[in-house]
C-alpha cells in the first residue's frame, strides 16, 4: 500500500477524498444545518427500516472504509471507524434509539475525518473546501476549466457557500415569519380581551 501512496498525485488524492466526502454527505448530512457540518442523511433514514436498514448502513460505511484504504490510510487508523460502524449497526437494531444514534454518531463522517488527517500528514494538503462542499467543489472545478469568471476567488467562494447562504436566508425568513405570526396572534388574542 505505501507504493500506491507515492504514485498518487495531490489531484488524485483530492479527487478520491472528494468522492469519499460526497459519499459521507449523502450518508450523514444530506440535510445540513447552515454553516455547520451537522445534519441528517441516508444512514439515519435507512435505520428507520428494521434490521435491513441497519445492515445496509453498515455495508455502506464499509464502502467508506474501502475508499479510505484506496487513498492509503493504514488499517490501524481505520480500526476505530470500523468499531464505530459495528456499534452503529448493533445500536441501530433498537427502534428510535438507533435512529437518534445514527444522526449523531455519523461513522462515514468519522472515516472522512481520519482520511483528511492522513492526507494532511502524508500529502501536505491543508485546504478542506473540497471536503466541506464536495458536489459544488467538483462542479466548480469543471466550470473553472472553461471560464475565467469561475476562477475569480469571490465567485468561487459564493458558489461553494450557496447551501449555507440559502440556509441562512431560510432561517432569517422563518424567524421573520414567526415574528409576524406571533404578532398577529398576540393582536388577535388582545382583541378578545377588549
Amino acid at each position: 500500500m505505501p507504493q500506491l501512496q507515492k504514485k498518487m498525485s495531490q489531484q488524485e488524492v483530492i479527487r478520491l477524498e472528494r468522492d469519499l466526502a460526497k459519499f459521507a454527505n449523502m450518508m450523514d448530512s444530506v440535510v445540513r444545518i447552515p454553516f455547520t457540518k451537522q445534519g441528517v442523511g441516508a444512514d439515519a433514514a435507512l435505520s428507520t427500516i428494521p434490521v435491513a436498514g441497519d445492515v445496509a448502513g453498515f455495508v455502506l460505511t464499509c464502502y467508506a472504509i474501502y475508499k479510505a484504504k484506496q487513498i492509503g490510510v493504514p488499517q490501524h487508523k481505520l480500526n476505530p471507524v470500523m468499531k464505530l460502524a459495528m456499534m452503529d449497526a448493533v445500536v441501530g437494531f433498537i427502534p428510535i434509539v438507533g435512529t437518534i444514534f445514527d444522526i449523531f454518531i455519523r461513522p462515514s463522517r468519522k472515516a472522512l475525518a481520519v482520511v483528511h488527517d492522513h492526507i494532511r500528514e502524508e500529502y501536505q494538503i491543508h485546504n478542506d473546501v473540497h471536503v466541506v462542499h464536495p458536489f459544488l467543489h467538483e462542479s466548480l472545478e469543471h466550470r473553472q476549466q472553461t471560464s475565467a469568471f469561475w476562477r475569480n476567488p469571490m465567485v468561487a467562494w459564493i458558489w461553494l457557500h450557496l447551501p449555507d447562504l440559502f440556509g441562512a436566508l431560510f432561517l432569517i425568513l422563518l424567524l421573520v415569519a414567526m415574528w409576524f405570526g406571533g404578532s398577529w396572534l398576540w393582536q388577535w388574542f388582545q382583541s378578545f380581551n377588549i
